[in-house]
């Protein structure tokens, strides 16, 4: 870190130098001449700023001429958008009450600090009048920034913005309100008042990147810090992008926001206390996905030192989206802290983040339990969806005083399972689509109307256009490879970056490039060295030939979280120069984890030898995380990459129940599109398409549950096998644990291929279980059977009630059913004895395209287990409920 900072303040200082600074601090030109009075040196130009600045020296790569502005401003004051503004020490608009003054930024104006203690304060009695548009946001900055040198690690790189007002605070006396002067953060000046209703001006369309420095010891500015502000302050449509303290702080006052996003900020992203009440809503919290340090979503107090003072802090904040990371410190990434006595009303709100992220809900003091349970405290129609959902309140016997888990879901219509976020947007089928709570009509009627959990509807982003670091913006390259990879030549203009070999490291695979494999490769070293691969939504990852696979090992992980919009797409060489696409023109993707398999004979020293030579899997984890795949598109895979031995489209390998997986498609795979090897790891929205063998197959001891399952065989025809190909062990059909997947809303769609294997349904055998519920199969006159149980001891595990198939239709008129479950009893009866399954005709009966006409009912899966999604209808898709649209290809042949 120490060696990155110098390098970036030699680069600055190199820039400023060139830009014909005489240093690394930018040189003030007062207008009053720079001849010397010798040598015929050419005065500089008259200056171009106004009155209350001085004209600065250029910045390299600024066009905008740089004017410096410092001091208090006491008189109306304008920063137009055709000068950069740098900000000189503490810069105040008016004084304490007095001088009041306005400060006008125009849109698309940047205003910057030059070091770490420049920063803007808006002084009681004075406003500031910022907005900006959606499309020439004002962006608050460092030099740092302004000259190309901030990334995704800077901070603290200047001081932030402070608003003062004369709205009440619990600091004050409340019996003499007027006469408040309680001394701001940062020597800021005072702040608080009587004035509910005052007014510091407008924020709309605003940016604060990079700030937070400490400007005197232990203290460092929030980014947006709002001390005593009032009502009358309109705030909308702000961001605050890694900032080294908390993102916006709110210490008393009634101040009201809607749409603000809080991204990469380094301490707490909202924080209030000392008698807060004001109202938010629309709201996006994001950790940096690179781990970055991070503290909490959200921290609330009443006050620190009392936490009974009045008025006691108690916000309204609808439509929360929290995304936390996996930083591990003093302070963990975590979601929602309430103590100090705060009260609150929370309203559709998702907290959610990788495995590795602390609790997401926590009350630690009694004064705020109190509130919960006295009803005071609201925080209903929620999702939490964290692998550490709760911390209780223990006594110092270690006795819970306070359970979270069991308070939270006696609210109503909380959910603690999967939140379904591609990125930060619902996936069409999340949870969080019309199951929000109407604040607008029950509550109160300053919030916009809405029936939906979290920040976003699922189809309106309203972050685009005005917002750093959220979004892949077209026609952005990166310039350099990411550490880890290697420059190779580009076959489509953009920087082609090479990955080969054992990854020992961690690398993150940034968007604006696109990444080769060479050969097999391996992330971290089995067991022994952990890596985790990050890839960034939009990203593009191909093999140049049938040999190039990627494998995450035992113990390393794949973060591969791409969105309906960007997803991220592993293809060939062949699909990205636009040349004619075919299965098995590279290899695929494996993940080898830890948790148990049939095939280890001692779980606690297993190495079962995967496919392909990919490495050994297996182990005792059940919980074992391999990372997470979300809008993840696996496309002309399962190359022979050693003779007779194909790769599935994606392989997981004893990868365990702490794996994401959601939102994931393989097309066009020559073996299988999905195969489990053991394991417990589940999966949600799974597209398998014009796959040449078993779409889902899964064998020695699987556990797993999936929900809305998609499998098309190809159009023209082509090659196909099995929907589903059920196996425990193929040597030892007993073997434990015996594989017992848990499957609901699955839509098979068969075709008319015949050959050795023909295109059929559901084949289950070599004494697998399984609990199905909720099938659609079906497909044309000329498809195989639909439905069989071939081995003993699975049929036998169907005759006794274990394995089940219940909620189902099939409509296929060549082969529905075939064969038996035990003497006398063939399996179409044993299927249509089980709860509300049916035969229909054909497929035109059950399916219109993907979507599901049937009426069969569907069973409700979340009385199984939480992992499942309520719905009113069998198979994968409904006209209504279409999570395929937008991401998804080759559901239109």
């Amino acid at each position: 870190m120490a060696l990155r900072n110098f390098l970036k303040l030699s680069a600055i200082a190199s820039a400023l130098v060139l830009a014909g600074c005489g240093g690394g601090d930018i040189n003030i030109d007062t207008g009053n001449g720079g001849n010397d009075g010798g040598g015929g040196v050419t005065p500089p130009p008259a200056s171009v700023c106004p009155s209350f600045a001085t004209q600065a020296a250029a910045l390299a790569g600024v066009t905008t001429p740089v004017c410096e502005i410092k001091g208090t401003i006491t008189s109306d004051t304008t920063l137009t958008a055709d000068i950069a503004w740098a900000l000189a020490g503490k810069v105040t608009v008016g004084n304490d009450n007095a001088n009041s003054s306005t400060l006008t930024i125009q849109p698309g104006t940047k205003v910057f600090g030059k070091s770490g203690a420049d920063y803007l304060v808006v002084a009681r009695g004075s406003k500031i009048q910022a907005v900006g548009t959606a499309t020439n946001p004002i962006i608050m900055t460092s030099v740092n920034d302004m000259l190309g040198l901030s990334d995704d690690e800077s901070a603290a790189e200047w001081g932030g913005l402070v608003l003062l007002g004369k709205a009440p605070t619990n600091k004050c006396n409340q019996a003499d309100l007027a006469n408040c002067q309680v001394e701001a953060e940062g020597e800021a000046g005072p702040y608080g008042g009587s004035n509910p209703d005052d007014n510091s001006g407008a924020l709309k369309y605003v940016q604060v990147r990079y700030a937070g420095f400490e400007v005197i010891p232990d203290n460092e500015l929030n980014g947006i810090t709002f001390a005593g502000v009032g009502r009358g302050t309109t705030v909308e449509y702000i961001q605050v992008h890694n900032n080294l303290d908390d993102g916006v702080e709110f210490f008393g006052g009634t101040v009201d926001a809607k749409y603000v996003v809080l991204t990469g900020n380094r301490d707490d992203s909202l924080d209030w206390a000392d008698g807060w009440t004001g109202r938010m809503q629309h709201v996006l919290i994001r950790h940096n996905p690179n781990n970055t340090k991070a503290n909490r979503g959200i921290e609330a107090d009443n006050q620190s030192s009392n936490f009974t003072a009045t008025p006691v802090s108690k916000p309204k904040i609808s439509n929360l989206t929290i995304i936390g990371n996996n930083f591990d410190g003093d302070e963990d990434s975590e979601g929602i802290l309430l103590r100090a006595g705060t009260s609150a009303e929370l309203y559709n709100v998702i907290v959610t983040g990788p495995e590795k992220m602390g609790e997401c809900f926590e009350v630690n003091t009694t004064e705020t339990a109190n509130f919960a349970n006295s009803g005071d405290l609201v925080f209903r129609n929620s999702i939490i969806d964290c692998a550490e959902p709760f911390a209780n309140i223990k006594d110092s016997a270690g006795n819970v005083t306070f359970n979270a888990k069991t308070w939270f879901e006696s609210q109503p219509n909380n959910l603690v399972g999967d939140a379904l976020l591609g990125g930060y947007i619902p996936a069409p089928n999340s949870p969080a689509l019309a199951n929000g709570y109407n604040v607008s009509n029950n509550v109160d009627g300053w919030f916009d109307s809405v029936n939906y959990i979290g920040a976003f509807n699922g189809t309106t982003d309203w972050t685009k256009g005005w917002t750093t670091s959220l979004h892949i913006e077209d026609g952005v390259n990166l310039k350099t490879c990411p550490t880890g990879t290697t420059e190779v030549a580009s076959l489509t203009g953009r920087l082609n970056c090479q990955l080969t070999g054992d990854i020992t490291t961690n690398v993150t695979l940034a968007a604006g490039a696109e990444y080769v494999l060479s050969g097999r490769v391996r992330i971290g070293v089995d067991n022994a060295t952990s890596a985790t691969l990050t890839v960034q939504p939009g990203v593009t990852i191909y093999g140049k030939s049938g040999a190039d696979f990627l494998v995450v090992t035992r113990g390393s992980k794949i973060v591969a979280e791409g969105t309906a919009a960007n997803p991220i797409t592993m293809t060939s060489v062949q699909d990205v120069i636009g040349s004619p696409t075919a299965a098995g023109q590279w290899g695929g993707l494996v993940l080898l984890g830890n948790a148990p398999s049939n095939k280890c004979a001692d779980v606690n020293n297993c190495a079962v030898q995967a496919e392909g030579d990919a490495g050994p899997y297996g182990g005792s984890n059940a919980a074992d995380s391999s990372g997470s795949l979300n809008y993840v598109i696996v496309k002309h895979a399962g190359f022979e990459v050693i003779p007779d031995n194909e790769l599935n489209g994606i392989t997981f390998a004893a990868v365990g129940s702490g794996t994401k997986c959601s939102n994931i498609q393989v097309h066009q795979n020559v073996d299988d599109g999905v195969e489990f090897f053991g394991g417990s790891v589940s999966c949600k929205n799974v597209v398998l398409t014009a796959n040449g063998d078993d779409s889902v197959d899964w064998a020695d001891g699987w556990n797993g549950k999936m929900q809305f399952v998609l499998v098309k065989h190809a159009a023209d025809n082509a090659k196909a096998n099995r929907g589903i190909e059920g196996d425990n062990d193929a040597a030892n059909f007993t073997s434990t644990p015996v594989s017992n997947p848990t499957i609901a809303n699955m839509t098979i769609i068969g075709n008319t291929f015949d050959g050795t294997d023909d295109s059929e349904g559901v084949l289950l055998r070599a004494g697998t279980n399984a609990q199905l519920s909720n099938f659609v199969i079906a497909g044309p006159t000329g498809m195989g059977e639909c439905l069989e149980i071939e081995s003993a001891p699975s049929q036998a595990l169907a005759a006794a009630g274990s394995l089940t198939m219940t909620n189902s239709v099939i409509g296929c008129p060549t082969e529905a059913v075939k064969g038996t479950v035990a003497t006398g009893v063939t399996t179409e009866a044993w299927f249509l004895n089980q709860t509300a399954n049916k035969l229909a005709a054909d497929q035109s009966a059950v399916l219109n395209g993907i979507f599901t006409i049937d009426a069969t009912p569907a069973k409700d899966m979340k009385t199984v287990d939480a992992f499942f999604d309520t719905v009113n209808f069998v198979g994968a898709v409904s006209e209504s409920n279409n999570w395929t649209a937008g991401w998804a290809v080759g559901l239109d042949d």
